[in-house]
Parts: structure tokens; sequence; C-alpha cells
């Protein structure tokens, strides 16, 4: 029987978050087998719960502010800061700075920002998503006070948006001006409002710190495979604005490229530009910002290796577990990380492709949800069902 167990959730989508999932599974098994260790580790892939995961996981500091919404509604948005040296060397060394030792301290302090706080698609009911008047500005204004707080560098996550504003808005936050024909402000910068841009000014402060984007996606910013394409619809697109505003978004990345002396097709081509709404091309473009994998980056963090491998049993999970779950984060790079280091491996998800269920790359799979169980009520008792799969199974 095991004795250690790893419980490493993901968030069930549009339910629980990943620390409440990993929560209810290790209550059951601690109910059930008191004299078991158990090693709790949520996860995240830098959207929602990306900061109050890696911030708590190595005893970082929260900090709250008042921002503009994607909306431009205020709200508070908390963001993180934590010591570089807490961090372990393989952390330091994807973020790109050195290793600091108990005896000789670097003495920088990296924010921790999810963009999802301030921009995030979650913040905007379903009847009033609208991408063209959607901005992240308030990404940028947790930004600029994670760097008035005296950060080192800055970890951006960037899943969840609500915007397709190519960042332009984060610039706006951070000192740029988009300027019309009789050159007054067009602040923020949507997209609704692009066709009266004809000139921009300004830079991002050279003093800035280092921004890291953490993030998995790979898409370009323009075309078929670009932000508006692939990700729009969720945000609130219809398929007939899509060619629009990828009109008016080069148009807007021709004139930043032009503007920094960067090659439009270079920057709108590089994988991870689409991002977020094109994020990622935006702080790439203005403040020298770069990409790191998302998941990557979490698993070095919170040494998910060492930990599978001090494991007897890995217990893991998600909304949905099917074949875009193996490509490389999350639950499916759990599991693949356990089966090499031949640890055994429980996967409870809300919804199982047919296909993964009986695939020996899964270890053993269970899905949570009753047959016949409506959408709606499944979302609502996710945490009940989750309980009872989980005491079903360990009882």
């Amino acid at each position: 029987m095991p004795r250690r167990v790893l419980i490493a959730f993901d968030k069930f989508k549009d339910s629980v978050p990943a620390q409440r999932a990993c929560a209810v599974a290790a209550a059951e098994i601690q109910r059930l087998h008191p004299e078991w260790h158990l090693d709790v580790a949520p996860l995240t892939d830098g959207g929602e719960g990306f900061c109050p995961i890696l911030v708590e996981a190595v005893g970082g500091t929260f900090h709250s502010v008042t921002v503009e919404g994607p909306l431009g509604f205020p709200r508070e948005a908390t963001f993180g800061m934590v010591e570089i040296d807490r961090l372990t060397a393989h952390a330091r060394a994807l973020l790109g700075v050195g290793a600091g030792t108990a005896t000789t301290s670097t003495g920088e302090r990296l924010a921790v920002i999810e963009m999802a706080a301030a921009s995030g698609l979650a913040l905007v009911p379903l009847g009033q998503r609208n991408p063209w008047r959607a901005s992240t500005y308030g990404t940028g204004q947790l930004l600029r006070a994670a760097a008035d707080l005296g950060a080192s560098r800055i970890l951006l996550g960037v899943g969840g948006s609500a915007t397709i504003d190519l960042g332009l808005g984060a610039l706006a936050a951070l000192g740029l001006e988009f300027r019309d024909a009789s050159h007054a402000s067009v602040r923020p910068p949507v997209p609704a409002d692009w066709d009266q841009v004809r000139q921009v000014e300004g830079h991002v402060a050279d003093t800035f710190p280092p921004i890291v984007i953490a993030c998995d996606v790979t898409n370009s910013l323009l075309g078929p495979e670009g932000a508006a394409a692939v990700y729009g619809m969720q945000k609130g697109l219809r398929n007939a604005e899509v060619p629009r505003i990828d009109e008016l978004a080069r148009h807007m990345a021709t004139m930043v490229c032009a503007h920094f002396g960067k090659i439009l097709e270079e920057t709108t081509s590089a994988p991870g530009s689409g991002a977020a709404g094109g994020l990622p091309f935006g702080l790439g473009v203005a403040a020298g910002a770069r990409m790191v994998g998302g998941f990557a980056l979490v698993s070095a963090w919170l040494d998910l290796e060492r930990r599978i491998e001090t494991a007897d049993l890995v217990v893991t999970g998600e909304g949905r577990f099917d074949r875009s779950s193996l490509s490389g984060k999350g639950p499916g790079a759990i599991v693949a990380l356990a089966r090499a280091l031949e640890k055994r491996t429980l996967v409870f998800a809300g919804a199982v492709e047919a296909d993964e269920a009986d695939s020996a790359e899964t270890g053993e799979i269970y899905a949570i949800t009753p047959s016949g169980t409506a959408l709606g009520e499944a979302l609502a008792r996710t945490e009940e069902f989750l309980a009872a799969a989980v005491a079903g199974h360990f009882s």
C-alpha cells in the first residue's frame, strides 16, 4: 500500500480551482488513511491560479491594487512578490537569473502577475463579452505597480484573457501614447478605435524590470492560426468579424513595429505572439519581454520531478481529460513523467475522452461525473463528485 501520495490537480474549468480540487482529494484520502503522508501541489500553466499557486509555494507576499478591468470598470487585482533565492535552480535558469546561495543572496525580488486578475475573460459576464472593447490596460497597471514596489523582474502568466488588443492597452499604461489625426490620445487603444490611430509615441522606460511571459500557446499573431481566428469566438467575437479585426490588427502591428524599429513579419509570426490576444507581441516589441513555457516553468518552480520521484502514488486530474491533455502540460505532463519514473498514477476528471480512457499512456483514469448528468449540474456538483470518486477508490 502507498505511504506517500502526491496530489497534483489542475483546475476543473468553470467549476473548481486547482487548490480546491487538491484540498477535496486530500481530505478524502487523509480521512480514509490518516497514516499516509500527503504532498499537495496544485497545478497551473499561466491562467487562473498562476499567481497564488506560485507565490504560496515559496512563501511570497501578496499586494492588491485598483486597476481597470477588461471593460474599463475599476476592480481590485492582486499580484505577488517572491525572493528569487527561494526558487529552484531550474526555475531560476528558466527565468534567466543567477543562482543565489544561502550565504550569497542575490537580493532580487520577482513579481508574479496573472493577466486574468485584471484582464481575464472570467471577469466579463457572458452577455457582455466583446473583444472590440476589451483592453489590457489593467494588466499594464499591475506591471507598473510591481515595478513601483521594487520588483527586479516580472513573471507574467497570460492565460484566460478577454482581449484581442495586441497588448496595446498594457503599453498605454506603461507610457505609450496612441494618437488620432487631430493628435488627441486614443486611450485605451481598443480594437473598436484602431481605425482612428495615426501615430504611436513614447517608450517603456529603460529602467523598467525585465518581463518574462509564461505561456504554452504557440499561435502567431495574425491569419488563420492567429489570435482572432483561433480564440476570438470564446471572447465574444463573431466569425464574420475575424477578417476585419485581423486587418486592423495588422495595421496597428505595422505602426508599433515601425515605431520600435522591428520587422513586422518576424514579430507577428513568432510562436506565441498571438497568445492572450497578442499581449506577448506588444510587450515583446515595446518592452523586450521574452517567453518561457508555462508548464515547464511551473514544474521547475514546484520541483515536480523530485516530488513525483519520492511518491509511491500520484493522484491528478482536471475538468476534461482528452487528447490535448497529453500535449505536455498539466495532468498529462504529470502522467507522462510519473510513467517515466514508473510511478502508479490515478487521474480523476470531470469528463474523459473515450480514446484516452483506454490508453496505456494515461495510467488509471476515472470520470467523476455520473452518466447522464447535465453540464450545469456537473459544474455545480464537481466537488461532491470528486470527493465521492476519490473516496470510492481509496475505501
